[in-house]
């Protein structure tokens, strides 16, 4: 725990919260959150487009903000410049959260870019660098933080993936892979912390009003029919993947879902997956 969050009050006091993927969206929204409830915060983004990638990626001024936003509310907060897909990168990255703030007790996996492509066009380059980022890049952080959590018995990981981890759409079959792959991939991790006083669990979302969601080129994919479709005009067809007639989610509906799951109350939970998807769910099997 660092030794200055003792005098702090919220739930996550003493606590040091690691949080991928963390310049803005969900991952912002995570880290201050955490911080509002007494957590010191350390972050990770890679702050660079990708070429296979059609909507701008977070860069290293919205990194900045989420620093100002996590110190504001009274938090110790490290950041780094660093790729989920390298492991060597976030071997040290965690390291030297632990030794600069004395432990990594909460990490949150929420790293994750989404490729659009049909299986007859996407190339291996769209194919790979959505699995790296989306599901390698959750196993090098889990890898990262697990000897920690295990040394000081205490830790809860919680992973990102999505409700198209639990079904499917056609053109997205990269994320597809590697949304579903975050399932078994928590699922297994859980089973090896589980005597290490570690929780391991999956948050589920579904559409989330992020840069991932409103960009052109899925505006495109929606409403094919219409040549510059807008945020009202696939607002509909959003609303159609969930259940509840609600196009997107506030990111802060997703944080909720992480924060419960980093409680104490959530502390017999692992191995669990918790949809938040205005109901989509609800058309799944058991």
């Amino acid at each position: 725990m660092s030794d200055q969050g003792a005098t702090v009050d919220g739930q996550f006091a003493g606590r040091v919260a690691v949080i991928t993927g963390g310049a803005r969206g969900q991952g912002r929204s995570h880290a201050v959150e955490l911080a509002r409830q007494g957590a010191d915060i350390a972050l990770v983004d890679r702050c660079a487009d990708l070429d296979t990638v059609t909507y701008p990626l977070a860069t290293p001024d919205d990194l900045a903000e989420t620093v100002r936003l996590v110190e504001a509310e009274g938090r110790r907060c490290i950041s780094a410049v660093a790729d989920v897909r390298d492991l060597e990168a976030m071997v040290a990255f965690i390291d030297g959260v632990a030794g600069e703030f004395g432990s990594v007790d909460i990490l949150v996996a929420n790293a994750g870019i989404s490729t659009l492509g049909s299986i007859f066009d996407l190339d291996a380059e769209g194919w790979s660098e959505t699995v790296d980022t989306n599901l390698t890049g959750v196993f090098n952080a889990l890898r990262a933080v697990a000897p920690h959590m295990r040394r000081q018995r205490w830790g809860r990981m919680v992973t990102i993936s999505s409700m198209m981890g639990r079904s499917a759409n056609p053109l997205i079959a990269a994320y597809c892979a590697s949304k579903w792959g975050v399932i078994g991939l928590t699922k297994s991790v859980a089973h090896e912390m589980a005597h290490s006083n570690v929780t391991v669990n999956c948050v589920a979302p579904g559409n989330v009003s992020t840069d991932m969601v409103h960009n052109e080129m899925l505006y495109k994919l929606m409403r094919p029919d219409l040549e510059h479709p807008t945020k009202e005009d696939v607002a509909g067809v959003m609303a159609s993947l969930h259940v509840q007639p609600v196009p997107w989610l506030d990111v802060e509906e997703i944080t909720s879902a992480v924060v419960f799951l980093c409680s104490e109350g959530a502390r017999h939970i692992t191995g669990s997956v918790i949809d938040v998807d205005a109901g989509a769910t609800a058309r799944f099997t058991a």
